[in-house]
């Protein structure tokens, strides 16, 4: 593989302020690409963004938005494209968990429609800005969607319908700009130790997992990396990231 696989390459991270997004953005700049960082705190961005152009030779801009307001999405968006002066890669991972413990019956409607703003319409905008610039680059679109979008989630059914939604959203837009050599790819992973349940839950996944029990941010953002690697006329349509045990009970 070449030192740089994505050198001269912009790319943009939704949810980069921390856990998945974080990990991507090292691991894209790492790659060569010059790196837009997206997500609500901005602190968090600007000490990352002197941390990736402290320790590679790309750039990192740093883009504050909510990505359920469709005008800061676009903005963002306009912005990371207007300093890289093109936009090859956007990795749509910005997403919430929902209360685990609450039954649909009871489930309240804020949580509904703030968990919906997120992880529904957030990878809508998102990709919607984004694919007229990843057409000109011949680029890849990468949706970060989970285990829980392919198979039933009692604990938790309304969180699994967006990753349900967002893997229908990503394969069906697959079939719409395929023939336009952009590239859209699917990554699931398992249970990942991270602050993810932070909004709604008693306990993050770093919390709750011990070190080296379910699997780590950077792994999922090797696999992300991976996918924006692959050149016309290849795509990782989907890639499954499971902790060894996923399956076992």
């Amino acid at each position: 593989m070449a030192t740089n696989p994505l050198a001269d390459n912009g790319a943009i991270v939704t949810g980069a302020s921390a856990g998945i997004g974080r990990e991507t953005a090292r691991a894209l700049a790492s790659d060569g690409a010059d790196v837009a960082l997206v997500a609500r705190r901005a602190d968090r961005l600007t000490e990352l963004a002197a941390e990736i152009e402290s320790e590679t030779d790309a750039s990192a801009l740093v883009c504050p938005a909510d990505v359920s307001d469709e005008d800061e999405v676009e903005a963002a968006v306009e912005k990371a494209v207007s300093e890289f002066g093109r936009l090859d890669v956007l990795v749509n991972n910005a997403g919430i968990a929902t209360d685990s413990e609450t039954p649909v019956e009871e489930f309240p409607t804020d949580q509904y429609r703030t968990v919906m703003g997120v992880n529904v319409d957030g990878m809508f905008y998102t990709a919607r800005a984004a694919i007229p610039h990843l057409r000109e680059t011949n680029g890849t679109a990468i949706f970060v969607a989970s285990y829980a979008g392919k198979n039933p989630s009692p604990g938790a059914p309304l969180y699994a319908a967006t990753k349900w939604w967002t893997r229908g959203f990503a394969k069906s837009l697959a079939g719409q700009v395929g023939t336009d050599d952009i590239a859209v790819s699917i990554v699931n992973p398992s249970e990942v130790r991270t602050e993810f349940g932070k909004e709604f839950r008693e306990q993050t996944s770093k919390e709750r997992y011990e070190q080296d029990e379910v699997t780590g941010p950077r792994a999922v953002a090797d696999a992300i990396a991976f996918a924006a690697r692959q050149e016309t006329p290849n795509t990782v349509s989907e890639l499954d990231l499971y902790r060894r045990d996923k399956f076992s009970g």
